[in-house]
């Protein structure tokens, strides 16, 4: 199984470029740059199994609103598990229609259960097109190309997708910072859909891995059972049920990373050379900057790396994608690019 290249893989650059680790600027992951401060954790958390945290769980219903879900060890498991529940479920499928420039692991998830893939650009594949028993998977908004569909847009491929016995999945991992929110949890009773939620992004908490599943019960009921007992330990349950009920914290997370995020896209657009940039695309959890010729996106990664700043060279590598900043961080980055141009 070949691995994917994905960002947040310090070590391996540090050492690729010969620079200690510690002196590195690591922008190559969309996880916001402000954490939700861990407090006092019981000693119970990490001395018994992780069972059901029915305070968790409530929480989760409250900040997602729907109680159809599961919380799992991040979005990554649910992915592998998906081809093989579908096919279970629905033996003649055999075509999934993905986005052509997404999170790779929905594709190879596909890939090794020996569906057909076939991929879409930033428009939704047309209705015509579709094909019974078909997968749809949407990432939304999608990272790293920042293209966000309406709900209302949305809604009419999974009405679609019902009358064809298909299967739609919502990937909706940077979801927390779009206002008003797009999210299709309120319309998944009664249907095959099936939407991943991740929490270490915005909360800042990656390294605790901690995500959920929403869909109808039958759908949850299947997950879990294939998914298996503690898929998410002690501590990360604890951390991620007082997390979700801090709605103050929230909005303040979502006030900073907006004002943090509108300053880096200025401060892009007035550093790089006009000649270079084709356009910039973000959410409030990362900015993706297009370049007007294919080799240049990699001379940028390289030129960053040198200097010990690590960005995301997007798959196409036509474009990087950038961490949202901190004031100092933006300071640093700022001065970096204007010194290599």
């Amino acid at each position: 199984m070949a691995l994917l290249t994905h960002g947040g893989q310090l070590a391996q650059i540090a050492k690729q470029f010969g620079i200690e680790q510690s002196q590195w600027l690591d922008l190559s992951t969309g996880i916001a740059p402000y954490h939700y401060p861990i407090g006092d954790i019981p000693l119970s958390a990490y001395q018994q199994l992780p069972q059901i945290n029915d305070e968790l769980i409530s929480a989760a219903a409250n900040y997602y609103g729907h109680e159809s879900l599961a919380n799992t060890n991040g979005s990554q498991a649910v992915i592998k598990l998906l081809p093989s529940l579908w096919r279970d479920k629905s033996p003649h499928s055999t075509i999934v229609y993905l986005p052509k420039n997404g999170y790779k692991e929905h594709q190879q998830a596909w890939q090794q259960a020996q569906f057909t893939i076939r991929l879409y650009d930033d428009e939704l594949p047309p209705l015509a097109r579709l094909n019974e028993y078909c997968v749809l998977v949407i990432i939304n908004p999608n990272n790293p190309t920042a293209k966000l569909f309406t709900k209302q847009e949305i809604l009419i491929y999974q009405q679609h997708i019902a009358s064809l016995n298909g299967l739609l999945v919502v990937d909706e991992a940077f979801m927390d910072i779009i206002t008003p929110s797009q999210s299709m949890i309120s319309s998944i009773d009664d249907s095959n859909t099936i939407i991943l939620r991740s929490f270490g992004k915005f909360f800042g908490l990656a390294g605790i891995r901690v995500g959920f599943v929403l869909a109808n019960r039958h759908w949850i009921a299947a997950l879990t059972d294939s998914l298996g007992p503690w898929q998410v330990n002690g501590p990360a349950q604890f951390i991620a049920a007082q997390a979700l009920s801090d709605n103050a914290w929230h909005t303040n997370q979502r006030k900073r990373l907006s004002q943090d995020t509108h300053a880096m896209v200025e401060m892009l657009q007035s550093t790089l050379n006009k000649n270079t940039l084709h356009r910039i695309t973000h959410t409030d959890l990362f900015i993706t900057i297009h370049l007007n010729q294919s080799q240049l996106a990699p001379q940028l990664f390289e030129s960053l790396c040198q200097h010990a700043i690590y960005v995301r060279l997007c798959d196409d590598k036509k474009s990087l994608r950038f961490g949202i900043t901190t004031a100092k961080q933006r300071t640093i980055l700022g001065q970096v690019l204007t010194l290599i141009g």
